[in-house]
Formats: C-alpha cells, sequence, structure tokens
C-alpha cells in the first residue's frame, strides 16, 4: 500500500505527458509553429506542453494566422475546450452589445475559486449591487485625492531611499521585486489603511506575496485541466491542487488578521464626516442594505482589489523599465517633457542641485501626452491580466461569422489583442509612446474594445484613471531622478510567466546611478 501511495500521486500529474510520448513519432512531422493539430485523445494541449515556456506568444501566433479568431479543441469529452478571440467587433458584442449574453458563468467562479464572491467573480444582480457601490466610493475626488497622495508618499519615503541606498552602494537590484513590494505596501494602504513596511532595506519574506503567485499560476492550468481530474488532485492533495490550498490558507490568514486589526482601529476612531480615507474604511462607514458586510465580504473584497493593485501596477513597472532600458531615446523624450514642467527657482539659493529627487505630483503629470503614450504602449503589450473569460447563455453568431453554442468558453486574450498587426497595423511590434498623441500633441484615445487593458462595456474597470495617476508619479519620480542599467544577460530573453498575470518568469536585475541633470 506505502508503494501505491507513493507512485499513483506522481502518476496521475504526469498521465497527459505519457499521451505526448505515445505520439512522440508523429511530432516529427509537427509543423509546432502552425495551426495547432487536434490529436486523438488530446486535442490540442501537446501545442500547450511544447509552448508553455512562451505560451502567451503561442496563443498570439495562432490568432495572427486564423484572422484573430479560433477554437481550441481541449481532450476528448472534457469540455476543456474554447473559443479565443481578439476580433474588436466580436470583443465589443460580447462585452458590450449583447452583454447579457456573456456572463462570467459557472465554470469561471469554479476555476477562479480563490476569489470568493468578489466582483470580479460575480455575476447578474451580485455583480450590479457590488458594482453600484464600488463606484460611489472609488469614482469620488476624495478617494482619489487619498490614493495619488500615497502614492506620492511612499515613492518619497519608501521608493526613493531604496534607491538612495542602490547609488551609493552600486549594488544590483531586482526592480521586479521592488516593484512588487512597493505596490503591495501601497495597496494596502490605500485598501485598509496599513502599511506593511514589505519596501524596506532588510527586504523581509512575504508568504502572502508568494501565496497570491501561486495562486495565479495555478488558476492558469486549471483552464486545461478537466473537471474530475482536478477534483482528484484535490482528494489527493498533491500537485496543483496542494499548492492552491497552500496558497489559499496562507491569503485567507493573513487577509482574516487584517480585517480583525481594521475593525480594533475603527473602534478607537471616530469619523465626523462618515466616511475614511481608506477603501475598507469608506465601505464600513457607509453601509449598504444590498450588501451584507460581513467577514466574508471583506475578505472577499480585499483580495480583489490586492491583485488589481499589486499585481497590475508593479507587472506596468517592470516591463516599462525593462522596455526603457533598451529604448534611451524613449527615455530622453520623457525626461524632454518632464523638464518642461519643472518650476525653475528665481534665486540660486533655491537651486534643487543637491538637493533631495524631486518627486511630482499627479496635477503637474496629467497632461503629459509622451508619458501617457508611453504607459499606453506597456499596456498594450503587457497588460497585466492575460486574458478574459466569459460563458454564452444562447447560442449566437459573432461578427466574425463564428457560430457560439449555450455554454461556450470564450477567452479573450488581451495579450495577444495588443500584438495583432490586423488591429495595430504595420508596427504592431515597435514600442512608439507617438502611437498615442494626436497631431496637435495631445492624449490620444482609442477604443476600449481595442485597447482592452481596462476592459470595455459595463464591466470596464473603475480604478483606470487612479491607475494611471500612481503609474505617472512613480515612473516620472524614476525616470527624472536616475539612470537604470540593464545587468541581466540576455535582455531580450526576459519573458512573461504561464499565468493568468504577466508578471516575469525572472526578476529584472539593474544597477541604478543618480542622473547627471543639466
Amino acid at each position: 500500500m506505502a508503494i501505491i501511495d507513493l507512485l499513483l500521486p506522481n502518476f496521475l500529474i504526469s498521465l497527459p505527458f505519457l499521451f505526448v510520448i505515445f505520439y512522440f513519432p508523429l511530432f516529427f512531422k509537427w509543423n509546432s509553429h502552425g495551426i495547432p493539430w487536434n490529436w486523438p485523445i488530446l486535442g490540442m494541449i501537446p501545442t500547450v506542453i511544447q509552448h508553455i515556456h512562451r505560451i502567451h506568444d503561442r496563443i498570439t501566433e495562432i490568432l495572427q494566422q486564423t484572422s484573430c479568431t479560433f477554437y481550441f479543441k481541449g481532450i476528448w469529452f472534457t469540455n476543456t475546450g474554447f473559443l479565443i478571440t481578439v476580433d474588436p467587433s466580436n470583443i465589443h458584442h460580447i462585452m458590450t452589445s449583447n452583454f447579457q449574453n456573456y456572463p462570467k458563468g459557472p465554470d469561471f467562479k469554479y476555476i477562479f475559486d480563490v476569489l470568493g464572491d468578489g466582483i470580479f467573480n460575480s455575476d447578474s444582480d451580485s455583480w450590479k449591487n457590488q458594482r453600484k457601490v464600488a463606484q460611489s466610493l472609488i469614482v469620488h475626488d476624495k478617494f482619489f485625492e487619498f490614493m495619488t497622495g500615497v502614492a506620492k508618499e511612499k515613492v518619497e519615503k519608501g521608493l526613493v531611499p531604496i534607491l538612495e541606498h542602490f547609488c551609493e552602494s552600486k549594488k544590483v537590484v531586482d526592480l521586479k521585486d521592488l516593484f512588487l513590494r512597493l505596490m503591495f505596501d501601497s495597496t494596502c494602504m490605500m485598501v485598509a489603511g496599513f502599511d506593511f513596511n514589505s519596501l524596506s532595506l532588510d527586504f523581509p519574506d512575504m508568504a502572502f506575496a508568494k501565496a497570491m503567485d501561486d495562486v495565479q499560476e495555478v488558476i492558469f492550468f486549471r483552464h486545461l485541466y478537466p473537471k474530475f481530474y482536478w477534483e482528484l488532485l484535490k482528494k489527493l492533495g498533491i500537485g496543483d491542487a496542494k499548492k492552491m490550498k497552500n496558497g489559499t490558507d496562507t491569503i485567507n490568514q493573513a487577509i482574516a488578521n487584517l480585517i480583525a486589526l481594521k475593525k480594533q482601529r475603527l473602534k478607537l476612531q471616530q469619523d465626523d464626516d462618515g466616511g475614511g480615507p481608506d477603501l475598507i474604511t469608506r465601505y464600513m462607514m457607509n453601509k449598504h442594505d444590498e450588501i451584507n458586510y460581513n467577514d466574508k465580504f471583506f475578505r472577499d473584497l480585499i483580495l480583489t482589489y490586492l491583485i488589481a493593485g499589486r499585481d497590475g501596477l508593479s507587472i506596468a513597472l517592470s516591463w516599462l523599465f525593462h522596455i526603457l532600458s533598451k529604448n534611451p531615446t524613449i527615455v530622453a523624450n520623457i525626461r524632454e517633457e518632464l523638464k518642461n514642467i519643472i518650476i525653475i527657482p528665481q534665486k540660486e539659493s533655491e537651486s534643487p542641485k543637491g538637493s533631495q529627487p524631486q518627486i511630482f505630483g499627479i496635477e503637474e503629470l496629467s497632461n503629459l501626452a509622451y508619458l501617457h503614450g508611453a504607459l499606453c504602449e506597456i499596456l498594450r503589450l503587457y497588460p497585466p491580466v492575460a486574458f478574459e473569460h466569459k460563458s454564452s447563455v444562447e447560442a449566437d453568431t459573432l461578427p466574425s461569422g463564428h457560430l457560439v453554442k449555450p455554454g461556450t468558453r470564450i477567452v479573450l486574450s488581451t495579450y495577444a489583442l495588443g500584438r495583432m498587426k490586423s488591429v495595430w497595423g504595420e508596427d504592431y511590434e515597435e514600442f512608439k509612446p507617438e502611437r498615442w498623441i494626436t497631431e496637435k500633441g495631445r492624449i490620444k484615445r482609442e477604443p476600449s474594445y481595442k485597447f482592452f487593458t481596462f476592459n470595455t462595456g459595463p464591466r470596464s474597470c473603475l480604478g483606470k484613471e487612479v491607475t494611471f495617476a500612481q503609474l505617472k508619479i512613480i515612473s516620472a519620480a524614476i525616470i527624472h531622478n536616475y539612470d537604470i542599467e540593464s545587468v541581466v544577460e540576455d535582455n531580450n530573453g526576459i519573458a512573461p510567466v504561464a499565468s493568468i498575470i504577466l508578471h516575469m518568469k525572472t526578476g529584472f536585475k539593474v544597477r541604478v546611478s543618480k542622473r547627471l541633470k543639466l
């Protein structure tokens, strides 16, 4: 029995790979970069296995060859197939024109069960009620002012001292890790009013942050696992199911502690205006009949916003400075634009030479078209959330002509959409901030069903403006005050991890030096 207990888990995990070995002779005839074969039993899973190290680019290749829409066949009789599309007309149809026919669906909630009943995971009345309340609290001048203030203060008191230290020590720093810590602390402040100070010189271990990364990677693979296979892994407590459980337990414990601390603090505070600055305080002080404000609600709410804030912004910043490290001309253009908004001291004694690094406020940065264009480009090419998942209720025909049956799973690849020649033109692979600037030098807007990073239609992201504001405050401070030099041996080899969230697979090691300003 002991031998069976030892061998059975490993056999179950390796089962899909055994099929590949069985079909190995056919691989010699297989064009791995063409349209995937629909293999007997396995469907198109072999192309996932072979290209797992570059899965997002493989999806992009397939959609380039199939006019933006393709039906992926999963393992036979397992309901793991899905229609994947990046056709803007299809996206507009699914997300806006025929919105009611394409909810998240039960499959989404099953796969993303770690999110509980939060706004990302909900449909129908639950989603409508949460959306209504969230909009009243987030899209508010007072909250915007609070969040941008937190971002600026965290840059000044958290990020700058760290960068100054690495300037003086001349040691290498991992920007990916640095940005994750910065945004974890900032988001915790914005959501719950607590600064966990993970952005400090001793770089403490953050079990909660690692748990979030683990569950996101598992969620990606759950899109491909048959339900019976996942349930078996859960029952046996092995493989990705074990990884998911451990990660979820860590997340739940950390958030439970945070909620308890928040309740204690609120008992000691008295808000005269009926609403505190951070998000949880505003929820707790502005009760709504539509929502049951229990610990389960706040657990789901906190996790949802931590993922949106911590992951979304840290990913954008990491990829931004990776791209800028290879494009000094773009850095120079951003610096020139920043130079034009700096107030020149009237007296020599007021000269900023040798003073503290300059930190910009959002009121100074809001109309800078080139900086805004650079951020739009990074969000086009490296969207934090790699894809959106929907499900059809009734039969439908998409604008592309593809038929959709009831219950069809539909994947909208945000990553691939940003890299479609048919959508963005011949220069779709280039990083061009000018793409987002009008002939008059103003910020250019693109339809949200084309620039899908912030979703579109009724489920458009409520935090879009806050996201841009934070990105501008952080990136402007770094670009204006410091030179960033990549020390990665193969700078072109940095790639996204196979996950729903577009983290870098490896760290991004750099040297930081103070910029010599003329």
